[in-house]
């Protein structure tokens, strides 16, 4: 029998498979007809660094207040506990940035909320750097949402910036450090998204999941740049900063400046949260603010600092073999140019098949991503140093 209800045809203009899916299923089929050699994989963003010690004791003590009586939790608040909110809010602080704990909404992860942001917009144009991450593009087109595209290239160092872009109304999403090329907005180019945005009354969605990793003078948050406040949501994670990616935990930021018309933004993303979430587990929320700890984001910073010298293992190797790449430097991605012309899928194959290396194929993350492939730095340091010999032997 065949069901008689309608179904969301937007669903049927994505790819039916999810980039890192595919990935997936070709490894898989790898290790199944090579069931003993050893794969190492540079692809998928995952961390491998266990969580910082003081994570782990505010978890513990967490636990141990749900066991009691006393101070046991029930549904946590959908905007988080007011003491998470105001750590956030302190963290922007340390960064010469005020924000107050009421403009800040905390969740399970910024995939959801990147995602789940559409849900309180309207039938807008949206603009999407390509290359980019795939969820940017996905949520949209499952919405039914007209999208536009804007190159990121070599030339323009894969940040592209709105010259000779109609002045109209966007929606416009940003990543930096970028998700997956690693280049990363200085103020001068991040000023120009925001002045564009003022001027046309265009929302930017500002993804800031990697701003952790940067080490030189470039802006940490939009809000460095004057005028943000009234154009910007900022969407930040303690997925990779504090190695969260199995504990998900997230913010973003809505300041109350940010309206349409008389209605906040903020009011929006409050009722559609009261609606459609119940929160973050009071334990999670205790292991956040510990991360934001001056101890906290100190123990961070070193799991930080390894992955960025992971990251430099494996770009020193594309270095003296000649092959031009981004990032490295201020995030964990590292963006190249397939060697000898070869398609993303193929340089994919060629990895797997020839050194037993996985990574991502650019394709994946936009038409303008085709013939490059993104390598990621949150392996073990002993896996990244076979994974170099492998690429310098192979490349």
């Amino acid at each position: 029998m065949s069901l008689k209800i309608k179904i969301n045809e937007n669903y049927q203009t994505v790819n039916k498979n999810y980039l890192f899916s595919e990935i997936a299923k070709r490894v898989a089929a790898y290790k199944n007809a090579k069931p003993d050699n050893s794969v190492i994989s540079l692809g998928i963003g995952d961390v491998t660094r266990p969580l910082p010690p003081i994570v782990i004791e505010a978890m513990k003590k967490a636990s141990d207040e749900m066991g009691d009586s006393k101070t046991f939790r029930g549904y946590a608040p959908e905007y988080g506990y007011d003491f998470l909110r105001e750590a956030i809010a302190d963290y922007y602080t340390k960064i010469g940035i005020s924000l107050t704990a009421n403009e800040i909404y905390a969740s399970d992860g910024a995939k959801s909320d990147v995602g789940n942001i559409v849900d309180i917009l309207g039938d807008n144009t949206i603009l999407i750097p390509d290359p980019v991450y795939p969820v940017y593009l996905d949520s949209n087109l499952m919405s039914g949402r007209k999208v536009e595209f804007i190159s990121g290239n070599m030339e323009n160092g894969f940040l592209p910036t709105p010259e000779n872009i109609s002045e109209k109304p966007y929606v416009i999403y940003l990543c930096s450090p970028n998700n997956p090329t690693g280049a990363v907005y200085d103020e001068k180019k991040l000023k120009l998204w925001v002045d564009f945005a003022t001027k046309t009354g265009s929302l930017i969605i500002y993804d800031a999941a990697y701003e952790a990793f940067i080490k030189e003078d470039y802006p940490h948050s939009i809000y460095k740049i004057p005028g943000a406040r009234t154009c910007a949501v900022e969407i930040c994670s303690f997925s990779k900063t504090a190695g969260f990616t199995g504990v998900r935990c997230a913010w973003s930021v809505f300041p109350d400046e940010l309206t349409v018309g008389d209605t906040k933004l903020s009011a929006l993303w409050a009722r559609r949260q009261a609606t459609k979430f119940n929160g973050i587990p009071y334990v999670v929320q205790r292991a956040a603010q510990a991360a934001l700890t001056e101890e906290g984001l100190k123990q961070c910073r070193e799991s930080i600092e390894y992955y960025l010298g992971n990251a430099k293992i494996i770009g020193d190797v594309l270095t003296e073999k000649g092959i031009k790449f981004t990032g490295g430097d201020n995030s964990p991605y590292l963006w190249l140019r397939c060697p000898n012309n070869m398609s993303s899928w193929e340089f994919f194959d060629f990895l797997l098949n020839e050194a037993e290396l996985v990574g991502t194929p650019g394709a994946g993350f936009g038409k303008a991503g085709e013939g490059f492939f993104r390598l990621t730095s949150f392996g073990t340091r002993e896996n990244t140093l076979i994974a170099a010999e492998r690429l310098k032997t192979l490349l």
